[in-house]
């Protein structure tokens, strides 16, 4: 009896690392996820003040987080604009690799 329970600790400790990882990778893809949400609404915010007469690219930046700001390429070409997201990362290297990008169009107004 002492020595089921003496292997199943040890099998709980062994198992407790690939719990983790899991759970990392698990997190990193909820982040990448949320990260293209806000891509994407960065991207409609863009396009619909550039339909309006505005600035896209303040309006892209305007309706991402603080956070977001930093780690974010606005592009606006024509009536495209394109926003690429950098996720946080609990590994740097893997945030370039995760990055999501997002485009809208609209008719610049005047057009």
């Amino acid at each position: 009896m002492t020595s089921e329970r003496g292997q199943a600790t040890v099998e709980l400790i062994a198992a407790i690392p690939l719990l983790l990882i899991a759970g990392a990778i698990a997190l990193q893809l909820l982040l990448t996820g949320y990260a293209l949400t806000l891509a994407d609404g960065a991207a409609e915010a863009g396009a619909l003040a550039l339909a309006g007469g505005r600035p896209a690219k303040s309006a892209a930046e305007g309706s991402l987080p603080s956070w977001a700001g930093d780690r974010a390429e606005i592009a606006v070409r024509g009536g495209e604009v394109t926003v690429r997201l950098v996720p946080p990362s609990l590994l740097t290297a893997v945030a370039d690799r995760l990055a999501v990008t997002s485009s809208s169009f609209a008719r610049p107004a005047g057009r």
